[in-house]
């Protein structure tokens, strides 16, 4: 029985770092749109592909809390099954505490975990209802 294994990380960026069909590059800019990339950039240290163990966060279908989405290590052959999906839908704080813990508990990345935090407070503050405030003044002659 012959066992294949996945290339490592680094072979794997030299082959998609400039080619990707999740690249974008405009305006001198280069942002990949992959799954997982918490920062948006086109960078070994984001990219959500090509490491073993990768954090995203992503908003909820129903347009209120986020989902965050984890990777198992094993099961690289089947790729929906190695994704985790937790769906949060408490107040922002326990939401940024669960992802915080979540993400240092289980081996992640630090960084990964700042990043994280950032991009979830970033969906629900884009969640929250907006509030017009009405301008009181002098009426115009």
């Amino acid at each position: 029985v012959k066992i294949s294994k996945m290339a490592s990380a680094d072979v794997s960026w030299l082959i998609i770092r400039n080619n990707s069909s999740f690249l974008l590059k405009r305006n001198r800019i280069s942002v990949s749109l992959e799954p997982n990339n918490l920062k948006s950039r086109n960078s070994f240290r984001f990219n959500g592909l090509i490491h073993k163990k990768t954090v995203g966060v992503e908003p909820a279908k129903d347009g209120k809390g986020v989902v965050l989405v984890t990777r198992k290590t094993k099961g690289h052959r089947k790729p929906v099954k190695s994704l985790r999906r937790v769906e949060l839908k408490k107040d922002s704080r326990r939401t940024i505490r669960t992802i915080r813990n979540s993400v240092q508990n289980n081996g992640y990345r630090r960084d990964l975990g700042n990043a994280a935090v950032r991009k979830a407070c970033a969906i629900l503050k884009s969640q929250r209802p907006v509030v017009i405030t009405k301008k009181t003044g002098r009426t115009k002659k």
